[in-house]
Parts: structure tokens; C-alpha cells; sequence
């Protein structure tokens, strides 16, 4: 932090008059010292309209305004009801420290909904193109009205665990790219359609299958790949730059074995036998493969900007001069937390996050 602190005498009377040099000193001070409530607003307002994304802490009645004008308003262990009502997040524990831990879950959030909004839209357009060119092409309904309704019961048990995901969040602030989302998500979702094709095809002109096993077929083909489009969309690098989470591995094991033992005994639909599941399985896995490799190279053009996202970095690297202070706040968080986060030792945390990283 540096040095250059405004205090209350350099605001005077915000209600009155604001100049254009009172509202460059505000963006480019470190600290502001001794002010009123209403400077706190007319600071956070300040910041807004050039163009900043402002948090602010408070505990008191008079810091309501400025919580509520806040982009993200933080209302501190032990503060008056006012403030928590005008806050976005309230703090139960004392410490300002706990914020980071808000931030990461929020960001980790953030990567399992993009990877659930990616995943919905491939698979839903995997299923509605194949419904409408099998049937206007070919004449054939590839799935029964029953199949469909089990397929998205089983399809929703499985990606409601991926709540519960293990997620790598980014370090800087992020915003929906909806350009990368709908661009991968097609194209996974097309690629999704023209291996059904390829299994229909199989099905009918070298295996000479009736067109009822070719809808078993076709059903299991569609369950098993799209459980395996899940491990695909949850990550930005190859589909094991991550581990998943014990509870995705069981709940998406779990459904297809359901979908897996429904088509081999014909539950509501013609039984296929263990042969058949066995080469569904087999060609899906296949297509999951090819699938991973094409999902890298649309990850390049639809988000050529960006480093690949989800993927642990290197431990050795040596944070560049600009990035010292956030390395610092890093390591003196991983202080606080092995101090059992305890309050009262923020500045020696601080300090000796400080020595550590500037020996590196």
C-alpha cells in the first residue's frame, strides 16, 4: 500500500461541488483517513462512474448508504442491522480475511456454472438435431417418447453433483463469455450428432439391425456420451488436467449403469443384449477421445486470448513485480489460516507474508 492518503480536508463540501481534480485524487489515492459517511459515498460513486468495480467494508448505521452503493457492499463481524441489510455479504467472523474465502468459493462457483451451461446447451442441441434430421431424412424416430423422458431424468441426477465438483478458479475477476460459451458448446454439440449418425449408419447398413434394437441402440449411445460430455465441459485443458469429485465419478457411474442394464434387458424398449452394450460403450469412448482434442482447438478459436483455464499452475514461478502485492496477500491468508484464524495478528501476518515473498 502507498502513501498517498486523503483525508477529509481535501473533499470540502461534496453536496455542493466536485472538480475534476478532486475526482483524480480519489482514483489515484491508496487510502482515505478520517472521512464521513458521506464522503465514503461520494468516493464509491466517484470510482463508478470512471469506470471501477468497488467493494467496501462497514460495521455502522451511516455506512448503510455507502454499503448499498457499493458493487459488492461487506458488512463486518458484529455490525448493526442497518448495515447487514444494505450489504451483499455479511461476515460472521471477526477479520477481514474471510473475504478471500468468499472470493474463491464465488469464483468456483462461477466455473461449474460454465461448465453446466456449456454442457446443457451441447447436449440439448446433440438431442434436437438428431431428433429433427433423423426424422425428416430418414423417416425414423431415433428415440421413443419414454426414452427421452428416462434420458433426461438421468441425464439431470447426474449433472446436479456437478455442484459439488473439484473446480481450479482464475486469480483475476471474470465475466461470462458467452461468444467461447455457445462456440464450444456447438461445436461438441454438433460433433455429438455426427457420431449418432455414424453408430446409425453402422446400425442399419453393416450390422442390418431392425429399426427397433437401432433405437436401443441409439438410446444407450446417447445416455453414455452424454455422461461423458460432462468430464469434457468441466475443464478448459484435457479432460484430466482435473480430478473430478468422488460424488460426480459416483453419480455419473451410478446412471449409467441404470441406462446400461435398462437397455440390455429392454426395459421399455426392445433389449439389445451385453454384445451390443458393450460396442456402444466402446464406440462412445472412442468419440470422447476425438471429442476431447476437437473441444481444445475451439477452446483456441472462440477464446485465443485466454490461457487455458482450470489447470493447476507452476508451483516454481516467480511472480513478476506488479503481481507482488497479491502474492503477499496470498501467503499471508495461508498465515492466517494455519494460525487457526485468529484475529488480532493481520499486521505480523502481513509483514511476514512480505519478507517471505520478496525472498523469492
Amino acid at each position: 500500500m502507498g502513501a498517498n492518503i486523503l483525508n477529509a480536508g481535501g473533499f470540502g463540501d461534496t453536496k455542493h461541488h466536485e472538480t475534476e481534480q478532486l475526482a483524480e485524487s480519489i482514483e489515484k489515492a491508496d487510502g482515505f483517513a478520517q472521512v464521513f459517511p458521506e464522503h465514503k459515498f461520494h468516493i464509491i460513486d466517484v470510482l463508478q462512474k470512471r469506470g471501477h468495480i468497488v467493494g467496501m467494508t462497514g460495521d455502522g448505521v451511516n455506512d448503510a448508504p455507502a454499503l448499498k452503493k457499493a458493487d459488492c457492499g461487506i458488512a463486518v463481524s458484529g455490525a448493526t442491522d442497518a448495515a447487514r441489510a444494505a450489504a451483499d455479504i455479511v461476515l460472521m467472523t471477526t477479520g477481514l480475511t474471510v473475504i478471500i474465502d468468499a472470493i474463491k468459493e464465488s469464483r468456483k462457483i462461477f466455473q461449474r456454472m460454465n461448465s453446466y451451461a456449456i454442457y446443457r446447451i451441447a447436449e440439448t442441441l446433440r438431442v434436437l438435431l438428431l431428433m429433427t434430421f433423423a426424422i425428416l431424412i430418414f423417416n425414423f424416430y431415433p428415440m421413443t417418447a419414454v426414452m427421452i423422458v428416462i434420458l433426461a431424468l438421468l441425464n439431470d441426477g447426474a449433472i446436479l453433483s456437478i455442484a459439488y465438483d473439484n473446480v481450479h478458479y482464475k486469480d483475476k475477476p471474470e465475466a461470462w463469455n458467452m461468444h467461447m460459451v455457445l462456440g464450444v458448446a456447438t461445436v461438441l454439440g454438433v460433433i455429438g450428432v455426427i457420431s449418432a449418425f455414424g453408430l446409425f449408419y453402422l446400425g442399419e447398413r453393416v450390422f442390418h439391425l431392425d429399426r427397433a434394437h437401432i433405437q436401443t441402440l441409439m438410446y444407450l449411445k446417447l445416455s453414455v456420451a452424454g455422461h461423458l460430455t460432462i468430464f469434457l465441459t468441466r475443464t478448459r485443458g484435457p479432460f484430466w488436467s482435473i480430478r473430478p469429485a468422488r460424488i460426480l465419478w459416483v453419480a455419473v457411474l451410478g446412471t449409467q449403469i441404470v441406462a446400461t442394464l435398462l437397455a440390455v434387458y429392454g426395459v421399455f424398449m426392445t433389449p439389445l443384449g451385453w454384445g451390443w452394450a458393450a460396442f456402444v460403450w466402446g464406440y462412445a469412448l472412442v468419440w470422447f477421445l476425438v471429442n476431447d482434442r476437437v473441444k481444445l482447438l475451439a477452446y483456441r478459436v472462440f477464446d485465443p486470448t485466454a490461457a487455458p483455464l482450470l489447470v493447476k499452475k507452476q508451483a516454481d514461478a516467480k511472480p513478476a513485480p506488479a503481481d507482488m502485492t497479491q502474492q503477499i496477500a496470498k501467503r499471508a491468508y495461508e498465515l492466517y489460516e494455519q494460525g487457526g484464524r485468529q484475529g488480532g495478528h493481520a499486521v505480523e501476518d502481513w509483514e511476514q507474508a512480505e519478507r517471505e515473498v520478496r525472498k523469492k
